[in-house]
């Protein structure tokens, strides 16, 4: 980490862009002191299909952050995502025999909830507490101090396949840096743009990246439910392409300047300046036509999340809505086109609770990497240790070094 010790740093290696945002931490809270962005091409919802294109659009970005903050990069948090990305809830019972609960039970119960049935090919990436019952007394958020003779701890367990979190952990590695943690990129979202009385009252996060969108539930101030759909902002884009005859980087730049979501937001009489393929001269082209192309798309997307919260069991408990992040959010239209599929309260979700280059990072599309900056400073103000022989990544690897060493 840039080190003065108190410097962290997110790296979101998405499908569109890579981003790398330095963050510094003071008595106040974190000040964004750095940013690099670049466009990425070697990675396909969420997945490394080409590891040197990877690698070459993480040294972009992490040299744009270090120019700009100053600070020479050695580590970072790094997000995770793809469609091999599972979660579940689990439940772990143990015995306290009529004495007073302290850390030691609590962990021994979140470890018992940790044995399930993980095929060798996947790998446990985050175990995350939702709530303890002390004999049948449910709904304790921290159950130190109090007396029992049964500790139940319900927790939800995210688990990735090994050769997706080998291929990523590679790239990094490449580049000269060393990883901290991999960090489920929702969770890392929910921490830059999500409140705590959002999480009390039931929220859904949909993180709409360039190739997946990414889904976190909370209710009762803990994560409920995770799931990644395999469509994401760049199917817009192709649907753009296709429908305007235009090439793929210029539909990019039409979606980015003139896309809207919802019809009836755009004039009738505005015209935008298509450019044609092979050479053929500029079209003009209703901004409704582009309206009509991308509008399913986008309620397509906002019907697969829709579906998935159904099929857990959660859509009566958004108390406080949908909130929207990641670079598709940025749409004008979006919100209003969510609120009439899902039929609750939407808002677009930006970093919240940073200082800084707030002008710079206070976007949909920088929430991932900024909340990973926010994770960790979360998990170092825990006293929680993340490196060293024992910690989460470094049991991670191993693991990992250890099933490519017996299959190969």
């Amino acid at each position: 980490m840039g080190k003065k010790g108190n410097i962290l740093v997110g790296l979101d290696i998405g499908t569109t862009k890579t981003c790398a945002v330095v963050g510094e931490m003071t008595e106040s809270g974190i000040d964004i002191v750095g940013v690099g962005s670049c466009p990425s091409d070697g990675i396909r919802k969420g997945v490394v299909v080409n590891i040197e294109s990877t690698v070459e659009s993480i040294k972009k970005a992490v040299a744009m952050a270090e120019q700009i903050s100053g600070c020479s990069i050695k580590s970072v948090y790094a997000g995770i995502a793809g469609t091999h990305i599972r979660g579940q809830n689990s439940l772990g019972i143990v015995a306290v025999k009529g004495r007073e609960i302290d850390e030691e039970d609590m962990e021994r119960s979140i470890e018992a909830a940790k044995a399930i049935a993980v095929p060798m090919d996947r790998e446990i990436l985050h175990t995350l507490p939702q709530s303890f019952v002390v004999d049948e007394q449910d709904g304790i958020r921290y159950p130190v101090g109090m007396s029992g003779v049964r500790l139940e701890a319900k927790v939800h367990i995210v688990t990735g396949a090994v050769t997706s979190l080998h291929n990523i952990v590679n790239a990094i590695n490449r580049v000269g840096l060393d990883i901290d943690e991999l960090v489920l990129e929702q969770l890392a979202a929910s921490e830059a743009v999500l409140s705590a009385d959002e999480k009390d009252l039931g929220v859904a996060l949909l993180d709409i990246g360039g190739g997946t969108t990414n889904i976190a539930v909370f209710t009762e101030g803990s994560i409920k439910h995770t799931a990644v759909l395999p469509i994401g902002g760049n199917y817009i884009t192709s649907d753009i392409a296709q429908g305007l005859r235009t090439p793929i980087a210029e539909a990019e730049k039409i979606k980015i300047m003139y896309g809207c979501a919802h019809l009836p937001l755009i004039a009738k009489d505005e015209n935008i300046e298509v450019p044609s393929v092979g050479g053929r001269d500029p079209r003009e082209v209703s901004r409704h036509i582009l309206g009509r192309i991308i509008e399913p798309r986008v309620e397509e997307i906002f019907k697969m999340a829709h579906k998935e919260i159904m099929k857990a069991g959660y859509e009566n408990l958004l108390t406080a809505g949908i909130v929207l992040t990641g670079g598709t959010a940025v749409m004008e239209g979006i919100t209003e086109l969510a609120e009439q599929v899902f039929d609750v309260p939407v808002r677009k979700g930006s970093p919240i609770g940073i200082g800084g280059l707030t002008d710079v990072v206070k976007s949909p599309a920088y929430a991932t990497a900024v909340g990973m900056i926010l994770y960790g400073g979360n998990c170092l103000a825990r006293n929680k240790n993340y490196k060293g022989g024992t910690g989460f990544f470094n049991v991670t690897y191993n693991r990992i070094a250890q099933w490519f060493s017996e299959l190969f």
